[in-house]
């Protein structure tokens, strides 16, 4: 019977300064009723979040060895990193991780264990033994499961499978008009995509005794007639969510998180981010506004007594998520010189060298990436080759993400085109339509050209997490299609060197705003 036995083993890893104080979770499930048969947590000093993720993986693989020596194993984690390394898919290049990846796969033989990734909001409870684990840490003490109030998620969250997106997204105005129809009948209704949506907590027990450890782990197994109940899904204590995971911003491209921050402006380059007023944007919801590259966006009145749009509805899937990297700084960018794909083709300073690699330390320990897209040019290959580097990933040149052509302006800062071409600028402002002095490119020609590649890498990467490197016309333009802005907001945008922003792509021809302007991996 034990040669059956199915078994879900779900971990976690977290440090609070990656690298700093660090541990880890793990819970061992009954594949077959969800019951909780084993926890293991433990403060490992000062390590990265990536080391503390594969120290927990093979805690619960041990763990769940030691239940049933003959079970098979289904992996749940919210680090794409190790799900993707110990699933073969990625290189391991790190040494620290190394010897971990290689005792993880030791434990049991490999036909017999699969690994998924799951969100953040589905590893709760790993991720509540890892906090448990750094806060007794910080107090010098060890973790003990009597003290431990880490409980199981609802089931339902748990075990529900996002449903694989359907097409393309592309910039389909029937999808947004088939969101708007499926809301306008759900008014007042929470969305029931994810369970514990609406708020309300699920009770989930979690019975045990304090008497089993191993290698310097403490776990609970079953046995103990003094059970006890939680509410699940509730975070509460010292241990929030965000010590733990990929890193700081780890989550922020993740399908459940529909919030971003804007960072601290920083002097942009690539000129485009200068004209016109700068508003720091602070945060974007889905919108199901009209995307068509030339065409002027209205702002949609929202019926009284609906949901606002992107808070309720149907399971929209899986998205392609796009992670937008703007490519380090040149030469021309801190002195704000029209730098765009007809000019130069300078190569990144020493400053956005180390921008470059600050970003790739960043995307690393966030472990979300799963392919890299670059713009043609330079800086953008350069910027991207750091990032591929650190993942173990190859690099994809796709045209489309090239900068603008400004012409006869390329090299040139706005006061000096200002001076030479003071008619052609004017026009350059005030519509879309108008090209740079010299046969450049005007904002309608590039944002069709955006606007195909988007809807070519949507339909390629479905469901998948991609990093575009590119320029910042091309970032804007993005955004600002997905929100179904008008073409003046390319001018009151800022978009630092070297700074992450997202926005994810779904079946029926929606988006959703993630990020914009994050520059927390430079400070």
């Amino acid at each position: 019977m034990t040669s059956a036995r199915e078994l879900v083993v779900e971990a976690d890893g977290g440090s609070r300064g990656n690298p700093g104080p660090a541990g880890y979770g793990a819970v061992v499930l009954d594949a077959a009723t969800g019951e909780t048969l084993a926890e293991a947590a433990e403060y490992i000093g000062v390590a990265t979040n990536n080391v503390a993720e594969y120290k927990g993986l093979v805690a619960g693989l041990k763990a769940a060895r030691e239940l049933f020596p003959d079970a098979t194993v289904h992996v749940r984690m919210d680090s794409k990193l190790v799900v993707e390394q110990m699933s073969g898919r990625w290189k391991i290049k790190h040494p620290d991780m190394k010897p971990l990846a290689a005792e993880a796969g030791r434990v049991f033989p490999a036909g017999r264990v699969r690994y998924e990734w799951i969100p953040r909001e589905r590893n709760k409870h790993a991720d509540r033994l890892a906090n448990e684990a750094m806060d007794a840490g910080r107090l010098g003490r060890r973790w003990e499961p009597s003290g431990s109030t880490a409980s199981l998620d609802a089931s339902a969250a748990r075990n529900a499978a996002a449903p694989p997106p359907s097409g393309p997204p592309g910039d389909a105005r029937a999808g947004a008009a088939r969101a708007r129809a499926a809301l306008s009948g759900t008014a007042g209704t929470p969305s029931t995509g994810a369970a514990g949506a609406s708020g309300t907590p699920t009770a989930g027990t979690s019975a045990g005794t304090s008497g089993t450890s191993t290698a310097g782990t403490s776990a609970r197994t079953p046995g103990s007639p003094a059970a006890r109940t939680s509410d699940a899904g509730t975070d509460t204590g010292a241990g929030a969510r965000p010590t733990t995971g990929d890193g700081p911003n780890d989550g922020l491209f993740a399908a459940e998180d529909a919030t971003a921050t804007s960072s601290t402006p920083v002097a942009s380059g690539d000129f485009e981010a200068e004209a016109g007023a700068l508003a720091p944007t602070g945060h974007a919801a889905r919108t199901t506004g009209a995307t068509r590259a030339d065409a002027p966006a209205s702002t949609p009145v929202q019926p009284r007594g609906t949901a606002p749009q992107g808070w309720a509805g149907p399971d929209m899937g899986a998205p392609a998520t796009f992670v937008l990297l703007r490519h380090g700084e040149t030469a021309l960018t801190p002195e704000k010189r029209f730098s765009g794909s007809g000019g130069s083709d300078p190569e990144l300073s020493a400053a956005g060298l180390r921008q470059a690699e600050a970003v790739a330390a960043a995307l690393a320990a966030r472990g979300t990436i799963q392919e890299i897209v670059s713009s043609p040019l330079t800086r953008c290959r350069q910027t991207a080759a750091a990032v591929a580097a650190r993942l173990g990933l190859d690099v994809r040149i796709e045209q489309g993400l090239r900068e603008t052509d400004f012409g006869a302006w390329e090299g040139l800062t706005f006061g000096e085109v200002r001076e030479r071409y003071p008619e052609d600028l004017d026009a350059w402002l005030a519509s879309p339509k108008a090209a740079p002095t010299g046969g450049g490119e005007s904002f309608a020609t590039v944002a069709r050209r955006v606007a195909a590649t988007r809807d070519r890498l949507t339909a390629a990467h479905a469901g998948r997490t991609v990093l575009l490197v590119t320029h910042v016309t091309p970032i804007k333009t993005l955004v600002r299609l997905a929100l179904g802005a008008p073409p003046e907001s390319l001018f009151r945008m800022e978009l630092s060197a070297a700074s992450i922003s997202a926005v994810a792509y779904y079946a029926d021809g929606n988006a959703s705003v993630r990020l914009l302007n994050d520059t927390s991996h430079l400070r």
